[in-house]
């Protein structure tokens, strides 16, 4: 302290190396006494270490650092699930997770701010021969850039960025940080929330694929949205109405056919199929004039007779003979099923109209780095739509984390109509 009360604010750095005098050094080891020079928080944006002001910043010890790293490593924790050894039922767990080390090349460390949940296909793991103890869960996230590898050119750190994490991510969308190649992701905008980015994300790929790429939906088609309050059909019914195209759907209980009814723009006609009466092809056609549907998009179809199906599916699934059936000249069925078997005269059916059948498989996307671009301008284009209002996802209320893992379990099961998201 000089003379004058003013402090000198000089601080002793590692190139000090010289004589203390026996002042300085009282003053250190008062200092010392004082406690950690480095307070530890470990929050939803990973570690932070804040310096205290009256310490000195080499006093830290190596014990200190590995409680500091314990710290980290405990608070880490990714959601993931096991499968038994009959290839049927899953359990999912928590599992403590390493701290992630510096982005490389073009992938990008991400905190993440919100990750939609979605049903697993199980036999889709198997048949790609992805053999692991545990699978990551959860794929649709939102969230805030890092880090950044040398070789990433489309993002730097703090910039929002939404994406579906690919089939074979080594890290889990359910976790606070995560890894993920800058390919797979697009800037979120401004106005969208974490949660509605993360829970239109996919549904918004799954409706362009079926709608754009499978069945080139124009202007004044006619369009049949099999289950259109689940939250898929909500983003079909929404993007088949911006490009112009009359809207059919089917409900599967009162409650669905009053959210339907209540959609605007209105949808020409909605078909309650929970009773077990409603005859889906005979509406169709009478919607349409006895012409029948442009476009179908299905929530999976009966294959057998009665005798062979399940009671629920049975009333709530039309047969494949009634899509067969209500589909027009030149028509396009898009089709969930991916069993879906076609006998011969199934098969001359729609060669005597010229119609189609695609298979809507969302995955595709990601196993040709031919489809990158088109791909990311699909999540690009998801993300304006849901930035203008064209796109108005039914999101259930946001879930916090330690609850993910029961609400993970509700979704396989596929119970619950609107779209469950873990906000952190």
């Amino acid at each position: 302290m000089e003379s004058g009360g003013r402090c000198t604010g000089r601080r002793t750095t590692v190139g000090d190396a010289g004589d203390r005098s026996q002042e300085g050094e009282a003053q250190t080891e008062e200092k010392n006494k004082m406690g950690s020079p480095w307070s530890l928080h470990v929050g939803g944006s990973g570690l932070q270490t804040t310096r205290s002001s009256n310490t000195n910043p080499f006093n830290t010890n190596k014990e200190q650092l590995s409680a500091v790293r314990q710290a980290v490593q405990v608070t880490m924790k990714g959601l993931y699930f096991q499968q038994s050894s009959t290839n049927e039922k899953i359990t999912f767990v928590f599992q403590e997770r390493e701290n992630l080390p510096a982005a490389e090349d073009n992938y990008v460390k991400l905190q993440v701010k919100a990750c939609a949940l979605s049903h697993i296909n199980t036999k889709l793991l198997a048949e790609m021969k992805m053999e692991k103890d545990f699978f990551p869960v959860g794929r649709e996230i939102a969230g805030i850039v890092l880090d950044v590898g040398s070789k990433v050119s489309f993002f730097q750190p703090d910039d929002e960025v939404v994406g579906i994490l690919p089939l074979d991510s080594e890290d889990p969308g359910l976790c606070e940080v995560v890894r993920v190649h800058e390919h797979y992701l697009v800037h979120k905008p401004e106005k969208v929330s974490w949660t509605e980015a993360a829970g239109t994300v996919r549904d918004g790929v799954r409706a362009y694929t079926a709608l754009h790429y499978l069945s080139r939906l124009s202007p004044g088609k006619w369009v049949l949205i099999m289950d259109g309050a689940s939250a898929l059909g909500t983003i079909a019914i929404q993007l088949a109405h911006h490009r112009g195209a009359r809207v059919i759907s089917t409900a599967c209980s009162p409650e669905d056919k009053q959210y339907l009814e209540g959609l605007r723009p209105a949808l020409a006609r909605v078909i309650d199929v929970s009773g077990g009466k409603a005859h889906v092809a005979e509406s169709c056609l009478e919607e349409t004039g006895g012409l029948g549907v442009d476009i179908v998009l299905d929530a999976g179809v009966r294959l057998y007779s009665k005798d062979d199906e399940p009671a629920a599916k049975l009333q709530l699934l039309p047969h494949k003979h009634d899509i067969l059936t209500l589909l027009g000249v030149g028509g396009h069925w898009v089709t969930t099923e991916e069993n879906l078997q076609l006998d011969p005269p199934d098969s001359h059916c729609l060669f005597l109209k010229g119609a189609t059948v695609a298979f809507l498989n969302d995955e595709v996307w990601n196993l040709s780095n031919v489809q990158q671009g088109k791909y990311l301008r699909v999540l690009k284009d998801v993300m304006e739509k849901l930035a203008t209002g064209v796109f108005r996802p039914r999101l259930d209320e946001p879930i916090p984390p330690y609850e993910a893992k029961v609400s993970m379990e509700g979704v396989q099961k596929n119970q619950g109509r609107k779209k469950q998201v873990v906000q952190f």
